[in-house]
């Protein structure tokens, strides 16, 4: 069983830079594939980010060069750095825990979910 709390959402201006944090329990968190998901207002849940075991990442396109995922296997927490954020980055932020597929871009394919944390970008 794994339990993950992000945080660092909030508000920001366009160009601006946010980092959000994603605290996993359990005493396996260094052997599961994390991932960042976003919901944004009136829209499906779509991926952002995935980091696995050993830190290879991989991205949406969307995001590319704007946002960089990480991970602290001694702190059991994983972090999402977005800078240049644009109007359409807002959404509600979800990372995610799954041990099936490395890299894995599929929602369905995560067992276990944070409660969300919003972020805001004012144009």
């Amino acid at each position: 069983q794994v339990q993950l709390v992000e945080s660092g959402g909030g508000l920001v201006q366009a160009g601006g830079s946010m980092r959000l944090s994603c605290a996993a329990s359990g005493r396996t968190f260094s052997s599961y594939g994390m991932g960042w998901f976003r919901q944004g207002p009136g829209k499906e849940r779509e991926f952002v980010a995935a980091i696995n075991w050993s830190g290879a990442t991989s991205y949406v396109d969307s995001v590319k060069g704007r946002f960089t995922a990480s991970r602290d296997n001694a702190k059991n927490t994983i972090y999402l750095q977005m800078n240049s954020l644009k109007p359409e980055d807002t959404a509600v932020y979800y990372c995610a825990a799954q041990n099936r597929r490395p890299l894995s871009p599929w929602a369905y394919e995560y067992d276990y979910w944070g409660q969300g944390t919003q972020v805001t970008v004012s144009s």
